[in-house]
């Protein structure tokens, strides 16, 4: 038997019973397993046992045991297995010229450079695969700038431990109705409970959520106290 080409992606899965092989692609690690061959050493070092404790230990005591037998004939009959797998694991991979490794066809080869991809990378996968990163860092990015330009502090007062301020006494809300004529607070009614002034009146106003003054529903500011009013927008 001549040498055997050596390749190294593959791993020995032979036991006593026989050989089998695994082969991988140096690239992606995917890759083949041999047939399992039975080992005929195996298959007499199993029959030298059992007539050892048949006959009281014959085999033994001839000093023609199992471990003999395999050491004997294991290692051309192993050899000669992985001979055989190495010519047929060879098919399905290919090698590569400039590095040497081999690597699977069907995902790590550039067939037009007849180079692995890791020495002659495919540029429209590269291509896709870097648009695809690119998308997605833009897209992270758009949604940055879309957090930052929403405003989720305001109507927080960072003084009450970033509590929404609440009015002081003496403060109103905006959309709190109040008389035009005595500020009485005018509730659901139809007039005013103090000075019976009809509330329909304060409908047409707003009122400064400072001090109560009642205002046209377009001014900006309170023309009393300087209040930023609602109306005017």
């Amino acid at each position: 038997m001549g040498m055997i080409q050596f390749v190294g992606n593959y791993d020995d899965l032979s036991s006593e019973r026989g050989y089998q092989f695994r082969f991988h692609c140096d690239k992606c690690g995917n890759g083949y397993m041999s047939r399992f061959i039975t080992s005929k050493v195996g298959i007499a070092g199993t029959l030298l046992r059992t007539a050892g404790s048949i006959f009281g230990g014959w085999a033994g005591t001839a000093g023609y045991n199992s471990y003999d037998v395999q050491r004997m004939a294991a290692g051309p009959e192993h050899d000669s297995a992985l001979q055989d797998a190495v010519e047929e694991g060879k098919q399905y991979f290919k090698q590569c010229t400039r590095c040497g490794k081999w690597v699977c066809p069907e995902a790590c080869w550039n067939g037009k450079a007849n180079l692995c991809e890791g020495c002659a990378p495919d540029f429209a996968e590269e291509l896709a695969a870097n648009q695809a990163q690119v998308m997605a860092e833009a897209a992270r990015q758009q949604m940055v700038e879309q957090a930052q330009k929403t405003d989720y502090v305001s109507g927080v007062d960072m003084t009450t431990g970033g509590q929404s301020a609440a009015p002081s006494v003496g403060e109103r809300a905006p959309s709190t109705p109040v008389c035009v004529k005595c500020r009485a607070d005018l509730g659901s009614g139809k007039f005013c409970p103090q000075c019976g002034t009809p509330a329909a009146a304060a409908a047409a106003k707003q009122f400064c959520p400072q001090c109560g003054t009642a205002a046209e529903r377009t001014a900006r500011f309170c023309a009393d106290c300087g209040g930023k009013l609602a109306g005017g927008k």
